[in-house]
């Protein structure tokens, strides 16, 4: 029987709970799901590729019942069709949260099946007590000492509270 791989690509700077939500739902889908962490040499994250990586598979093991196995992490820096080949995916994972992201993310998937066409994209729409989640909101919330407790899995909460020590103020 045929092994379906699909690849989800994103910074994941830091993993959150909306990432979580599209990737249970990838997972219900497709046997293995590659994580694929992009890498920008013009952005500096907030943690390293080595940090984003361990705090998936923490993750992974924490929320995946037993199913952690089914994730791979990797690092690509090229285009994210490039990756899906290198890694053996036929399938990409989009996660849309709005209808904002319905319209790029379409423009991406025509551009995407142009030099790919035996790539297949997937939508998969976030829960809706996730839609409002970004990672670049809950880095400017810890930043700034905020809670961020309801937006990103425990690990990755006690990641960013060290990066981002609380009791600090923001001038």
């Amino acid at each position: 029987m045929k092994q379906h791989v699909a690849i989800y690509a994103g910074s994941f700077d830091p993993l959150t709970n909306g990432h979580l939500d599209v990737l249970k739902g990838a997972l219900a889908i497709v046997d293995t799901v590659i994580v694929a962490i992009g890498i920008q040499p013009g952005k500096t994250p907030v943690f390293s590729f080595e940090e984003r990586l361990k705090l998936i598979e923490a993750v992974a093991a924490n929320e995946f019942d037993g199913q952690g196995s089914r994730l791979k992490v990797v690092s690509f820096d090229g285009l994210l069709v490039d990756a899906a080949r290198k890694h053996g995916a036929t399938i990409m994972i989009r996660g849309l949260r709005d209808g904002t992201d319905l319209d790029y993310e379409m423009q991406m998937a025509g551009m995407n099946e142009t030099m790919a066409p035996e790539l297949q994209t997937v939508f998969i729409p976030a829960s809706p007590q996730v839609r409002t989640i970004t990672a670049t909101l809950v880095r400017q919330i810890a930043a700034m000492g905020g809670e961020i407790g309801a937006f990103v899995p425990d690990v990755v909460k006690a990641a960013l509270d060290r990066k981002f020590p609380r009791g600090r103020t923001g001038s």
